[in-house]
C-alpha cells in the first residue's frame, strides 16, 4: 500500500541485515495452487517508494550493500578497540586435541569450501544436505566427544586455576542439539559436581540482596529450546522460556554458579555479559553470524584484557575471511595465541636477567620456610630502588596478563610455569606491602600457597599477609609490642613499605576526623616518601637512608599518637579538637586575638551543630540541609563573637571540615 511518493523522506533501519533486505519474491507450491509472497523490506519500499534508506547493522551481508547503497560511514573493530570500548580477541586453535584423523579436517574444510558457495540450485542444495549430514556425523562421534569434553574442562580448569577468567563464565558453541546434550553428558560424567545445585561458588560470601537475587543451579547448562520428540531428561533439563529467561538472568550475575553455557544458535547474537572472556566454538558459522559469534568476548570489564576464542572446529580460515569482508585492518585485532606466548617468554627473559644475580635455589628445590624465605628475599631484591621496583612491576603485570591468555596452551613448559608463578608471587607480597590488598592467590600455585600456609611464622612475614584484613583482624600501629613486632623484620625495604602503609592508613583515617591537621601530617608524610623513592643503588649510601627513614616513620607514628590524644589536655574530645584546630589556625592567619576558654566552648557548640545536621543520613544529595548547616554555623560563630574581623574566607575552611567530618561521620 502506498503511503506517500514524497522523496523527502528518511527510513532508518536497525539490524539491516536481516528483514530490512527480503525484496525477493518466494514462490510456494501448494495444493491451493502458486502462492507468491514478498519480505517485510519489499512493501517497505512500495509504501516509501521514493525516500532514502538509510541501514545501521554490525555485519553487513552482501544483501545490505545492494538494498542500501554504498557504505556511509564504518565504525570498526580497530577503531572500537582503539577507543577503548571493545577489548581484542585472541584466536587458538584445539581442533587437532579432538579430531586426530587428518582426513576429517580435510572433510571439514570440504564442508566450508561447500557452505561458501553461492545460488540455490536443486543440485548445490542436495550437496549441501550431504555436506551436512557428514558434517554432523564427524562432530557427533562419540570418541571425539569424549576427547572433546575432557580438553574442555582440563583447558578450563587451568584457566580457573591460574585466574586467567575474570569471573569464571564460559560459552561452549555445539554444533547441533543432540551433540551439545551428548557433551554435557560427558561433562557431567568428568565432573560430577558440575551438577550440583548451589547458589554461588563454594566459599564466595553473598550479601543479603544478592541472597534474593541469585537462584541456586548447577554449574553448567544447555541453553535451548524444548523439542516434542526430546527424550524426557533432556526435556526436563532444558525448561520453560521463564526458565530460560532466569538463566539468562543468572548467567549476567558474576556471582552465580551458573559458569558455563552450552548453547547451539540461542545467545550468540545481542546477549552481552562484560565479563565472559572465552568462548569456545565447535559449530560450522559463517561470515556475519561467525563476527557476531566471536563478539560476545570482546566486551570491556574491569581486569579483562582481551578475550579469547578457542577453536574446536577450525573456523580460522572463515574468519580471517569474515573479518577481510567488512574491513581487512580489523584482521589485525585476532591475535593468534602464539602471540601471547612469545610476549611469555619475552617477558620472563627479561625478568631473569634481572635476577641474574639473585639466587633462587632456595625457591626451586628448598623446605616450605627457604621457598617463602627466598620469596621475600626476591621482593626485597626488587625494590632496591623505586626505579627497579617499577620496572619489575610492570614486566610482571604485561607477564601475567599474555599468561592469563596462554596458559591453558601446552606451549609453555612446567619450567616456565614454575618460574612465572615465581614472579608473580613476588609481584604479590610488593603489591601486599604497597597497597594492602589480599595477595594474588590465584596467580600461584597450589606450591606457593602451601608454602604460605606453612611458614607464615617467619618472623615478621606474617605481617605482610595480615595486612589489608577486615577491622577485626586490623592492628594497633601506636602498639609498643606492635611496633617492636615489626622492628624484628630484618629486610629493610619490607620494614618501611609495611610502616609505610600502616603509616599512610593511620594518617587517612585521621584525616577524616580532622582535615587540617591531617592534611599537615600528609605533607609531612609524602615528603618523607619522596625522599625514601630517590633512595640510590649504592649499598654503603642505603644503609643509612634506611636507618634515617625508619627512625623518622616511627617519628612520626608517635607524633600521630601525640595529636591524637591532644585534646584531652584540653578537655575535649579528638571530634572537638578538629574544629579547635581550625579555629585556631585562623587566629594566626588573620592575626586576631580570641579567648582560649572562649575558642574551646565555641569549638565544642560547633561540633554540636554539626551533630544535629548528622540525624540526615542523605545530607550529602540534599542542598537543604547544606544550607540550614551554613545557616546554623554562621549564627553560632556570630553568637560567640568569631571571628572579630569581617572576613567571609574565615568561614571557609570551617564549613569544609564541618561538611568533611560529616561526611566521614554518616560513612560509618
Amino acid at each position: 500500500m502506498l503511503l506517500t511518493e514524497r522523496s523527502n523522506v528518511i527510513c532508518i533501519s536497525d539490524e539491516a541485515h536481516r528483514s530490512q533486505v527480503n525484496l525477493d519474491q518466494k514462490v510456494r507450491v501448494t495444493e491451493n495452487g502458486v502462492r507468491r509472497t514478498y519480505g517485510f523490506a519489499k512493501y517497505l519500499h512500495d509504501s516509501l517508494p521514493n525516500a532514502t534508506y538509510v541501514g545501521f547493522t554490525g555485519t553487513p551481508i552482501d544483501a545490505t550493500l545492494d538494498v542500501f547503497g554504498d557504505v556511509v560511514d564504518a565504525y570498526t573493530m580497530t577503531e572500537s578497540v582503539k577507543d577503548g570500548i571493545t577489548v581484542r580477541i585472541v584466536y587458538e586453535g584445539r581442533a587437532a586435541k579432538v579430531i586426530l584423523d587428518n582426513q576429517k579436517l580435510k572433510e571439514i574444510e570440504g564442508y566450508y569450501d561447500q557452505c561458501a558457495e553461492a545460488g540455490a540450485s536443486e543440485y548445490q542444495i542436495e550437496k549441501s544436505k550431504k555436506a551436512s549430514a557428514s558434517m554432523s556425523t564427524i562432530l557427533g562421534d562419540p570418541d571425539r566427544i569424549k576427547a572433546l569434553a575432557l580438553d574442555f574442562v582440563h583447558h578450563h580448569e587451568k584457566r580457573l586455576e591460574e585466574g586467567a577468567t575474570v569471573k569464571g563464565k564460559a560459552m561452549f558453541v555445539s554444533s547441533k542439539r543432540e551433540i551439545a546434550y551428548a557433551l554435557w553428558k560427558e561433562l557431567i560424567d568428568l565432573r560430577p559436581e558440575w551438577n550440583r545445585v548451589l547458589a554461588c561458588e563454594e566459599g564466595a560470601q553473598l550479601t543479603e540482596r544478592e541472597q534474593q537475587t541469585i537462584k541456586p543451579m548447577e554449574r553448567v547448562k544447555m541453553i535451548m529450546t524444548r523439542g516434542q520428540d526430546d527424550p524426557k531428561e533432556l526435556y526436563d533439563l532444558l525448561g520453560t522460556p521463564e526458565y530460560r529467561k532466569e538463566l539468562d538472568r543468572q548467567f549476567k550475575n558474576e556471582k552465580s554458579n551458573f559458569k558455563i553455557a552450552i548453547v547451539v544458535d540461542m545467545w550468540l547474537t545481542g546477549f552481552d555479559v562484560p565479563f565472559l572472556d572465552t568462548i569456545y566454538i565447535d559449530k560450522p558459522i559463517q561470515r556475519h553470524n561467525l563476527i557476531q559469534t566471536i563478539s560476545r568476548v570482546n566486551r570491556k570489564f574491569e581486569g579483562k584484557e582481551k578475550g579469547l576464542v578457542v577453536d574446536y572446529i577450525g573456523i580460522k580460515k572463515q574468519m580471517n575471511l569474515a573479518l577481510a569482508h567488512y574491513n581487512k585492518a580489523d584482521k589485525q585485532n585476532i591475535e593468534e595465541i602464539a602471540q601471547s606466548i612469545v610476549v611469555v617468554r619475552d617477558h620472563l627473559d627479561l625478568l631473569n636477567r634481572m635476577f641474574h644475580r639473585f639466587d633462587t635455589t632456595p625457591y626451586d628445590s628448598g623446605s616450605p620456610v627457604e621457598q617463602l624465605n627466598c620469596l621475600n628475599n626476591a621482593a626485597e631484591y626488587v625494590q632496591i630502588t623505586d626505579k627497579i621496583e617499577k620496572r619489575f612491576m610492570q614486566l610482571v603485570k604485561r607477564l601475567k596478563a599474555a599468561y592469563d591468555i596462554c596458559c591453558g596452551s601446552e606451549e609453555i613448559t612446567q619450567a616456565e610455569r614454575d618460574k612465572i608463578h615465581f614472579y608473580l608471587a613476588i609481584r604479590s607480597i610488593v603489591l601486599k606491602l604497597t597497597k594492602g590488598n589480599a595477595p594474588d592467590t590465584a596467580q600461584m600455585n597450589a606450591k606457593v600457597r602451601e608454602m604460605i600456609e606453612e611458614a607464615l611464622k617467619s618472623d615478621g612475614v606474617e605481617e605482610v599477609f595480615k595486612m589489608g584484613e577486615d577491622k577485626a583482624g586490623a592492628v594497633d600501629l601506636f602498639d609498643a609490642d606492635y611496633l617492636a613486632k615489626i622492628e624484628k623484620i630484618k629486610l629493610p625495604n619490607t620494614k618501611i613499605k609495611i610502616l609505610q602503609h600502616l603509616l599512610a592508613k593511620a594518617i587517612d583515617d585521621f584525616r577524616k576526623i580532622n582535615k587540617a591537621k591531617g592534611t599537615d601530617f600528609s605533607k609531612k608524610f609524602k615528603a618523607l616518601v619522596d625522599a625514601y623513592n630517590e633512595r640510590k643503588e649504592d649499598p654503603t649510601y642505603l644503609g643509612e637512608v634506611y636507618e634515617d627513614i625508619t627512625n623518622e616513620i616511627v617519628d612520626m607514628i608517635r607524633a600521630l599518637k601525640k595529636e591524637m590524644e591532644a585534646g584531652e589536655d584540653l578537655g575535649i574530645d579528638i571530634e572537638e579538637k578538629a574544629f579547635y584546630d581550625i579555629l585556631k589556625g585562623l587566629t594566626v592567619k588573620y592575626e586576631f586575638t580570641y579567648p582560649e576558654e572562649k575558642l574551646i566552648a565555641l569549638a565544642q557548640a560547633v561540633k554540636q551543630v554539626v551533630d544535629d545536621k548528622a540525624r540526615y543520613t542523605d545530607w550529602s544529595q540534599r542542598d537543604d540541609i547544606k544550607a540550614e548547616l551554613k545557616v546554623d554555623l554562621i549564627l553560632k560563630l556570630a553568637e560567640f563573637g568569631y571571628p572579630p574581623v569581617d572576613r567571609d574566607e574565615v568561614y571557609k575552611e570551617i564549613f569544609e571540615q564541618a561538611e568533611n567530618f560529616k561526611k566521614y561521620r554518616a560513612g560509618a
